[in-house]
């Protein structure tokens, strides 16, 4: 009897799959919505007569599981990259010029063009098959584990389709909640009283993030995938364009709007005909995204800071509304500048309410001459700030206002300084500032830094208020009835703290100088200047020269690197951190100039290689060696794979010496012995 049963469940579930393959991913149902649920509900029946039947990539396992506490953190094995913007066509037009120049070439570049979805990044780890994880891009890097989530999805395939599936794949897209499923969810939350979302974005990335899965199984939220990260074995094909379809065929849902197209002219026309067309969509979408197609022009192209050079976003024009001008306020950030922020009537604009808007500094006032009072264009495009974009002069009232930049901080009452050539304002206070101080505290606590948990914002403020904690070295020495005596702080809550933060101080180099709140120094500059000097007594004694060596690093960051490490009660508090017990692992030095055998020397890569390019670019980077696009009197050395072509042709010209993959392995391997 169970055989029989059990060959019923699994004709079911492979009918099931197959009309959710041609639903979600073809757009072409073959049976309608009350068949489909027959079929659902007498799968859901067998499994119930018979759990020992149930697995996890059954069609019925989307209800949600046990909420959650919270959610963990996972590595991306490849990293989640960001996009370039593009706002105008003559940006589109820019771009397309500089692929042409880096990758040598006077014919028209082969781009895939596809909607760019209003939603939230997620990548889908399959394993033989399976789905076993769904992750945030939360930095790029880290992200968060909302797998129990997504599998509530109905448009996320639980088990891919067809033979002879890799072993790893994971699919890149955007989990988004439709127009109509939106307008939906806020009708039956009107109806009992419930909040209101402002827009589907919000709702879709709320939805997500529920420790509940139930809650978001409730809520209709959809994935279209739009790239990969990891994929085991060879790629199906030579272009980006190729490898999507092979996705699709294994049921990944793929927008159908997707579509090749010939160089700039091309992006142009679809980016015009979409923008037609874009309410018509059951999507909210914010723009056009263009890949070049060839995956080893890609290579070629790479990758700067985390945005690659062969993607670009051409965003959709800004949406913009009037309103007043009724306040200027000057707030004081964590490393002292002064920026000054507009209060204005609250407007409805690109999906919110925005009553503040950011000014940006003094010479941004006068150059728009906004007084208080003034009505204004304000706008706002996807997640960028709301920004003042221009002033209607002729509405000014005759009680309008000019503003004038303070002389004193509003918090600490310090001089505010303008240094000479210097668009930002700061306060003189440094560490003793209140609000420096607060906020350096806070940026020290949060996730991507030391991530002490339990330590949110009004902690920290009453900390500070109360001079328990001048600087972040002062965290380490708080006791249990300090704490326990705070506001909201019961015993067991401040012994939570302790323990987060005992718990903080095995961390990485990278993290720890994240969180010092060197200015211009960011999570990716961090880890760069963590990987390349491996210890922080060497990064303390480098100079500008040294450090202007390390990528993405220029003299203005080194300027503020070096003269942070100057400052004596900048070493003071980093000692006494390291005296309360924060450690890490050191390496070795991987980037001073004279023990690199390649240093000074310029490499460029063109042909079809049989290793990744990155690859081989991070071992010549290792040896100190610089990875060029495009063949110049610079360069050194060409490697040349198959079928190289104009590159090859110049460095014949040039009288550049050229190497083959086995000549190159061949003086990378004798390198790296010398070393």
């Amino acid at each position: 009897m169970e055989k029989t049963v059990k060959a019923r469940v699994e004709a079911l579930r492979e009918q099931i799959d197959h009309h959710n393959y041609l639903y979600y991913v073809l757009d072409e149902p073959s049976v309608p919505d009350a068949e489909y649920d027959r079929l659902l509900r007498e799968l859901e029946q067998l499994e119930a007569e018979y759990p020992q039947l149930v697995t996890s990539d059954s069609p019925t396992q989307r209800v949600g599981a046990q909420p959650l506490e919270a959610f963990d953190e996972v590595e991306h094995r490849v990293p989640m990259l960001s996009l370039a913007n593009a706002f105008s066509d003559d940006e589109m037009a820019d771009f397309d010029k500089r692929i042409r120049k880096l990758l040598d070439t006077g014919e028209e570049i082969t781009y895939v063009a596809e909607p760019k979805l209003d939603g939230l990044a997620i990548s889908i780890r399959y394993e033989k098959g399976k789905l076993v994880q769904a992750a945030t891009r939360g930095d790029g890097s880290r992200g968060e584990d909302v797998t129990q989530n997504v599998r509530t999805i109905s448009s996320v395939p639980l088990r891919l389709i067809g033979e002879d599936l890799p072993d790893v794949v994971e699919a890149r897209g955007e989990i988004f909640m439709p127009k109509k499923g939106f307008a939906a969810l806020n009708e039956r939350a009107r109806k009992k009283g419930e909040k209101i979302f402002v827009n589907p974005r919000n709702a879709a990335a709320g939805s997500l993030r529920q420790l509940d899965s139930k809650i978001t199984a409730s809520r209709p939220l959809a994935f279209y995938c739009y790239g990969y990260g990891e994929l085991s074995g060879s790629l199906p094909g030579d272009t980006y364009s190729a490898v999507m379809k092979s996705l699709r065929k294994m049921g990944i849902p793929v927008s159908n709007e997707q579509k090749i197209v010939k160089g700039v002219s091309g992006c142009l026309h679809y980016f015009g005909a979409l923008a037609e067309r874009r309410d018509q969509l059951d999507y909210e979408i914010d723009g056009v995204v263009f890949k070049v197609d060839s995956l080893a022009a890609q290579g070629e192209l790479g990758a700067v800071s985390r945005a690659p050079r062969w993607a670009i976003a051409h965003k959709f024009p800004a949406q913009e509304e009037l309103t007043l001008v009724e306040d200027i306020e000057f707030q004081v950030g964590r490393t002292g500048a002064i920026t000054p922020v507009a209060r204005l009537k609250p407007v409805f604009v690109g999906g919110v309410t925005v009553s503040n808007a950011t000014l940006h500094n003094m010479d941004e006032i006068v150059k728009k001459d906004v007084h208080v009072g003034d009505t204004v264009f304000v706008r706002r495009a996807g997640d960028v700030i709301p920004e003042v974009v221009r002033v209607l002069s002729e509405r000014r009232p005759d009680d309008a206002r000019p503003v004038a930049l303070p002389t004193h901080c509003p918090v600490c009452n310090a001089d505010v300084v303008r240094p000479e050539g210097e668009a930002v304002a700061r306060c003189s206070g440094g560490l003793y500032c209140p609000a420096q101080r607060k906020e350096a505290i806070k940026h020290f606590a949060s996730r991507l830094a030391m991530d002490i948990e339990g330590l949110g914002d009004k902690l920290v403020d009453q900390l500070v208020e109360k001079e328990l904690v001048h600087d972040p070295a002062d965290l380490y020495a708080l006791e249990l009835d300090q704490l326990a005596g705070l506001e909201r702080m019961a015993e067991k809550s401040a012994q939570n703290l302790l323990d987060a933060l005992e718990q903080s101080k095995q961390t990485t180099l990278e993290r720890f100088l994240f969180a010092l709140g060197i200015r211009e120094v960011g999570e990716a500059t961090s880890r760069t200047l963590a990987q390349r000097f491996g210890a922080l007594e060497r990064l303390e004694k480098a100079d500008e020269e040294l450090l202007q060596q390390v990528e993405d690093v220029g003299p203005v960051v080194a300027s503020h690197i070096v003269t942070f490490f100057r400052q004596s009660h900048n070493r003071e508090v980093i000692q006494r951190l390291v005296d309360a017990g924060i450690r890490w692992e050191e390496h070795e030095l991987r980037m001073e100039a004279q023990q690199q055998p390649l240093s000074g020397k310029s490499f460029v890569l063109t042909g079809k290689l049989t290793r990744p390019r990155n690859e081989i670019k991070a071992q010549l980077q290792a040896l100190g060696a610089r990875v060029a696009g495009s063949v110049s009197k610079k360069t050194d050395y060409l490697v040349a794979g198959e079928a190289a072509g104009s590159k090859l042709d110049k460095a014949k010209e040039l009288d550049i010496e050229i190497l083959d993959e086995a000549a190159l392995q061949s003086m990378l391997e004798k390198l790296w012995m010398k070393r």
